[in-house]
């Protein structure tokens, strides 16, 4: 098995460093040598056990050991899931299979699989998200009253909700969002030797899920006549241009890592062209963030042209709603 893992890379992925024979980390850059392989085989070992197929899924979890340092939180979660598995083969345990027309669903497999079983209560009833919850909503309520405050915290669990449904889409293991009251929220999740791509993509689905709650709010309040709506459409629009500025540990900090210089450089010119044709300087903030990380060393050597795509897409559509919102009224 060794000398089968030796011959599999000889150059890192990430940083396209030189590798020595049988690593399984890169010396350079610290990421995992074979995350590819590790995000596929944890996706594929989720779905077996979404489906009941307890031994299939055990098999997938024991591959992707030999791929991980033995003494690794990684490797440590993989081999609890392995005992939960044995536990539950031993026992001749498991999930019954879902409905054929659940199958149908594709990519939203796993969130139907969670509404059928009835596991989103359990999730829902999680200890630390439903005091953090409370808190959240006590704190705002305190601060912007009743309606606006309710509003805001639901708009920031749709944003934690898109990074947690995007998540265990992948087949990857997440808990419910936990809230800190005047800073925002988190979700935890095993990255697992993830690839920069899907630590992007699961970074933007946050301010994608965002974009829509701000969106609706502009229909309520097109339907309604209802200023709440305005506010809420603006903060929330707001929040989610401010959260994709490529800076520490915000989402656009995170998306960034897998762009390389240039695609660096034009996100940032087209961050200045998108501001200025919206009208919303705002997203300046994120043009500036980009130019910074042009001299930062933690630019990937490779391209990543479907992350680029899908960050200004996001940005232009938070810019867009934020564009359609009117001014607030005054009163003088």
């Amino acid at each position: 098995m060794a000398s089968e893992i030796a011959a599999l890379t000889r150059e890192c992925p990430g940083c396209k460093a030189v590798l020595e024979p049988g690593a399984l980390v890169c010396s350079s850059c610290h990421a995992l040598v074979h995350a590819g392989e590790l995000e596929e085989l944890a996706a594929q070992a989720r779905r077996h056990e979404q489906w009941g197929e307890i031994v299939q899924a055990r098999e997938l979890w024991k591959r992707a050991l030999p791929l991980l340092p033995h003494a690794s939180t990684q490797a440590e979660w993989v081999r609890t899931s392995v005992r939960r598995l044995d536990a539950l083969a031993a026992a001749g345990a498991a999930p019954a299979a879902p409905a054929a027309w659940v199958r149908k669903l594709g990519p939203l497999v796993p969130l139907a699989i969670l509404l059928i079983k009835g596991k989103w209560l359990l999730a829902l009833f999680k200890l630390k998200f439903l005091l953090s919850l409370g808190a959240f909503v006590a704190f705002y309520w305190a601060l912007f009253g009743a309606q606006f405050g309710i509003g805001f915290v639901i708009l920031i669990l749709v944003h934690e909700m898109g990074h947690f449904i995007d998540i265990r889409r992948r087949g990857l293991p997440a808990e419910m969002p936990v809230f800190l009251p005047g800073l925002g929220a988190y979700v935890r999740w095993t990255a697992l030797g993830v690839t920069a791509r899907t630590r992007a993509f699961v970074s933007l689905a946050g301010p994608l899920a965002g974009c829509i709650g701000a969106a609706a709010c502009v229909l309520l309040w097109m339907y309604t006549g209802n200023t709440l709506w305005i506010g809420l459409a603006s903060v929330s629009a707001l929040l989610n241009v401010l959260n994709l500025i490529p800076v520490w540990v915000l989402d656009g900090g995170q998306t960034i890592r897998a762009l390389n210089r240039g695609e660096r450089i034009f996100l940032a010119c087209a961050a200045v062209l998108l501001a200025v044709g919206l009208g919303q300087p705002a997203l300046l903030l994120v043009a500036a963030g980009a130019a910074y990380r042009v001299f930062t060393k933690d630019a990937p050597a490779a391209p990543d042209r479907a992350v680029l795509v899908y960050y200004l897409l996001v940005l232009a559509a938070l810019g867009f709603v934020m564009g359609v919102v009117p001014p607030l009224p005054t009163h003088s």
